[in-house]
């Protein structure tokens, strides 16, 4: 079965508020068999939302529309509901109680007439009562299909949709069931990850649908199954994924739900009691702040040198300047020197160094936009790697501070 979802207010279409309820609404409807058809965001208009509505409940059976129920002229959802649905308003007791007793408790202000009429409703409606706020949502269903109206206060919105429309969903729709498995890949770029599991798509079946999602510097692969059997349709994804592991390997480092990478290489540390310090360039401490984040870093985190300045890697770090002088400070020699002397400055069992050109200038080092060292010393040995990450500056920084993680993981697991 499937839903749409429409959010009304102009405040969404000029980007002054980020329409996050459509997400979260997705998640809530997925997560009980329903299939989102398409998510539309349309202004305070009474034209445009009779269209949405329209369309939408031509291709769905249940319409989910947030925003637009607040208690002033602009708020016009109600009245257009009540057009669409050939329907007039009523005062529900219940809900003006409700507004009342808020005003009494929490506002200071006298209650107007307008915070009256948020108690108005349409006359065939099921009141969906919001204890958190003054406006209700509404159950409105003909013909087999239901439109919902929730008022667009996101956190109104959640409790509404967990308390109220999730469970009504599921007592009056048969749903199928949907699962989802998303396994997290590093190193190796959407492309060809795909070529290596071509045997694998080909081969999928009817009710299986594999997707590449691919973000700064790793590739979520998900498998979606959809079926009647929730314990066939469990095992079919997980056969496939199963086999998508087998000719991944180690490219693939966690699963959807599991633990970031900071964490599993936190883990690690744990386990082998070893502890690591960061001395960034480029990165401008973003290593360490994602360490950190982490409750009881601590125990495996000494610090951090953010050497952002060629004088503080001479300085603090003590890179020799002959050596800056002969390679450059955005060099592997440097990035080298780096992670040895500050693993030998805070004794640690390992370090990340990172020294690069995030741009958009060539700042100290006559190198190309986009050009990073990352190095990893180990109590074995040193190793470091160069990439070009693009001249993107955000993107450079977020796809180097990915891959130190990866790369970190790997000496981890040597030892």
């Amino acid at each position: 079965m499937f839903a749409e979802i429409i959010t009304i207010g102009d405040e969404i279409l000029i980007g002054q508020i980020i329409d996050t309820n459509s997400a979260f609404i997705a998640q809530e409807l997925n997560k009980i068999g329903v299939s989102v058809y398409q998510i539309s965001s349309v202004q305070d208009d009474r034209a445009h939302i009779l269209k949405a509505l329209r369309e939408a409940e031509s291709r769905s059976d249940i319409v989910i529309v947030t925003g637009g129920l607040g208690p002033t002229k602009d708020d016009i959802t109600k009245h257009t509901l009540c057009e669409y649905f050939g329907d007039t308003l009523v005062e529900n007791h219940e809900v003006l109680l409700h507004v009342e007793e808020i005003f009494k408790k929490y506002i200071s202000s006298p209650i107007s007439e307008l915070n009256r009429q948020q108690a108005w409703v349409l006359s065939r409606a099921e009141v969906l009562h919001n204890e958190y706020g003054t406006a209700p949502g509404m159950w409105i269903q003909r013909n087999g299909k239901v439109v919902v109206s929730l008022p667009g206060v996101p956190f109104e919105m959640k409790h509404l949709i967990t308390t109220k429309v999730v469970p009504r969903i599921i007592e009056g729709f048969k749903r199928p069931f949907i699962v989802h498995k998303t396994m997290i890949t590093y190193g190796m770029g959407e492309s060809a990850i795909a070529e290596i599991l071509e045997p694998v798509e080909v081969r999928l079946p009817s009710e299986v649908k594999l997707a590449y999602l691919p973000s700064l510097g790793s590739v979520r692969l998900r498998l979606t199954g959809k079926g009647p059997d929730k314990d066939q349709l469990n095992a079919l994804v997980q056969s496939e994924a199963n086999k998508i592991k087998a000719l991944l390997g180690n490219l693939i480092y966690g699963e959807d739900g599991g633990e970031p990478i900071e964490e599993l290489v936190a883990n690690l540390l744990i386990q082998k009691n070893m502890t690591l310090g960061t001395a960034e360039s480029f990165t401008g401490g973003r290593i360490a702040q994602k360490i950190t984040s982490i409750p009881g870093a601590s125990a495996y985190f000494k610090g951090s040198v953010v050497s952002y300045a060629t004088q503080t890697k001479i300085e603090v770090l003590k890179v020799p300047q002959a050596l800056i002088e002969q390679y450059s400070v955005v060099s592997a020699q440097v990035a080298e020197a780096m992670a040895s002397n500050l693993r030998a400055l805070l004794k640690t069992d390992f370090a990340i160094a990172t020294t690069g050109n995030a741009g958009p200038t060539k700042g100290d080092a006559d190198v190309e936009v986009g050009t990073v060292y990352i190095a990893i010393a180990s109590p074995k040995r040193v190793i470091v790697e160069k990439y070009l990450m693009g001249s993107q500056r955000d993107r450079v920084v977020q796809k180097s501070v990915n891959k130190a993680f990866e790369l970190l993981q790997k000496e981890i697991l040597k030892l």
